[in-house]
């Protein structure tokens, strides 16, 4: 289906007012560009799906998730769950099991597909699968840490179908899974592929199991090495090529190696480069993690030291790039030890542990889309954000399903930035960040993203066509709501999504407010790479 690009009589008073306005907001005295959208090459390709979330196995299953700042110190404790790494126990606050039936958030869910569903992280990695109609055990089996039961893996399959995003995973590693030698065994796999089979759905992808380079945060046998992961790899490559051959194997799927060193005091982490040596052949894409660092909650004792970020310099180009820095580390490592495979980046969000206070405010949308602008050029072929609706870094506001910020910001990347990724040209200014895609749904047209950055001067660029303006705004930059094109977004009294239209922008010169995000959409671009 097509997206109409409509202009209402007030939106075009409106978008006369904007322009009035922004006229008398302070200047750059860098040089106005001009795009020029007809002539933009095409770079590179990007999935279908390339916008995607988490929902973390914790969440389907219920149990202590990271705690909201404000309770932290209320979180009761719970000794049969115990906490990664041995974190306080005052970090996490019990969450029943996610309502994955429920009609508000499958709507939410399905204005950003398609997509791919990521159901993973820490705990999955010793969760086990009550595979029967009883009851599940009040605690969970030797070995492991956690009970999925049916009912919980089949809303997830169900919402994967309501709201077309496909599944991926890992599986357990801890020690309920392991043989007398020590070694991996699909006993649990084994059981999650036959009951999502059985239900109706696929697994389209999978990780042996969540971050390996931090194998002793995520319940792996003590001293585990790249060695026992190349054993355990090979196990779960021959099963996987026998069970089901159509399931795309992902790996490493190593977090917190170059720039930004994640975990634990003490931990001696696995190196990715370690393991691709010896797990063999058998990806069929490479992936990684990425958190520019630990979020506020996490910073606490020795681990205080690890790099993260402040509402003073989530707008920097130094915290903007630190995806790119990280992504050129993971595929340097790619193209000398795996080349010609995929990357996708399986799971990112603001920082770890559960993001920062501001990262559900709208200072964080310049992080977000600026990480899919960056990437997409550098060749990332999927990006699962985490989460869809659970701690500080959610899309949505667990408690009230209410949009965040960001989550607007991906709707609109949904509709508009196509697969075809384009050259939009250098960037006067380290603070104006631009990026192109072929217009989603629209032969010949070229959407652009344009993020000022700059939270005291206004830039200038200039479009030779007319096009639909979508510009993001605040009246603070923490605040929790959004304005598009000055009115703020809101969901109907059903829950649906309002129109979203865009602004009628004349062609010639554009004034790009300070702190302001922008899409234009020109469907008249004749761009002959977006045919």
């Amino acid at each position: 289906m097509k997206h109409e690009f409509r202009s209402s009589p007030a939106l075009l008073q409106f978008a006369f007012l904007a322009t009035a306005a922004l006229a008398l907001a302070p200047h750059s005295h860098a040089q106005a560009l001009t795009l020029t959208p007809a002539k933009m090459p095409a770079l590179t390709t990007v999935d279908e799906r390339f916008q995607s979330y988490n929902i973390e196995m914790l969440e389907v299953t219920g149990g202590r998730f990271w705690a909201p700042y404000k309770a932290q110190t209320d979180a009761p404790p719970a000794p049969s769950q115990p906490t990664p790494g041995g974190l306080p126990a005052s970090l996490f606050r019990y969450r029943a099991p996610i309502d994955l039936t429920n009609p508000r958030l499958r709507k939410l869910a399905a204005a950003l597909g398609p997509a791919y569903m990521r159901v993973s992280g820490t705990w999955a990695n010793s969760t086990y699968f009550h595979d029967s109609d009883t009851p599940a055990p009040q605690t969970p089996p030797t070995g492991f840490n956690g009970v999925l039961t049916r009912p919980e893996w089949k809303n997830v399959i169900d919402f994967s179908h309501a709201v077309d995003a496909k599944l991926v995973t890992s599986f357990a590693v801890s020690q309920g899974v392991r043989n007398a030698n020590g070694v991996w065994t699909p006993v649990e796999a084994e059981k999650i592929l036959r009951f999502t089979r059985d239900a109706g759905g696929a697994i389209a992808a999978a990780e042996l199991f969540n971050e390996p380079t931090l194998a002793a945060l995520g319940g792996a046998p003590k001293d585990y090495d790249a060695a026992a992961y190349g054993r355990d790899f090979k196990a779960f490559h021959t099963f996987i090529h026998t069970a089901d051959p159509s399931l795309k194997i992902l790996g490493p799927g190593g977090v917190g190696e170059s720039s930004t060193r994640l975990g634990m005091p003490g931990m001696k982490p696995v190196k990715s480069e370690d393991i691709l040596a010896d797990e063999g052949p058998g990806l069929d894409a490479f992936s990684y993690h990425f958190y520019g660092g630990v979020s506020k909650r996490c910073a606490i004792g020795p681990a205080a030291a690890i790099a993260g970020t402040s509402p003073e310099k989530a707008l920097t180009a130094e915290w903007l790039a630190s995806t790119e820095r990280d992504e050129a580390f993971y595929a340097a490592l790619r193209d000398r030890l795996t080349p010609g495979l995929p990357i996708w980046l399986t799971e990112t969000g603001e920082t770890a542990c559960g993001g920062d206070p501001w990262a559900s405010s709208f200072i964080d949308s310049f992080r977000y889309l600026n990480q899919l602008g960056a990437l997409a050029k550098r060749g990332v072929k999927v990006i699962m954000h985490n989460t869809l609706a659970a701690s500080d870094y959610a899309l949505i506001d667990e408690s009230t399903l209410a949009p965040r910020p960001n989550y607007w910001s991906a709707v609109l990347w949904r509709r508009l930035m196509g697969t075809t990724v384009l050259e939009a040209g250098q960037s006067p200014s380290p603070d104006l960040h631009l990026y192109a895609h072929c217009l989603r749904n629209h032969s010949g047209g070229v959407a652009i993203l344009a993020i000022n950055a700059d939270k005291s001067s206004a830039h200038d660029i200039s479009l030779p066509k007319a096009s639909s303006r979508y510009t993001l705004t605040a009246h603070d930059l923490l605040d929790h709501t959004v304005l598009l094109n000055g009115a703020e977004l809101n969901l109907t009294a059903d829950g649906d999504l309002p129109p979203l239209e865009g602004a009628a922008q004349p062609a010639g010169a554009i004034t790009l407010s300070p702190a302001s995000i922008t899409f234009f959409a020109i469907p008249g671009a004749r761009n002959h790479a977006c045919h």
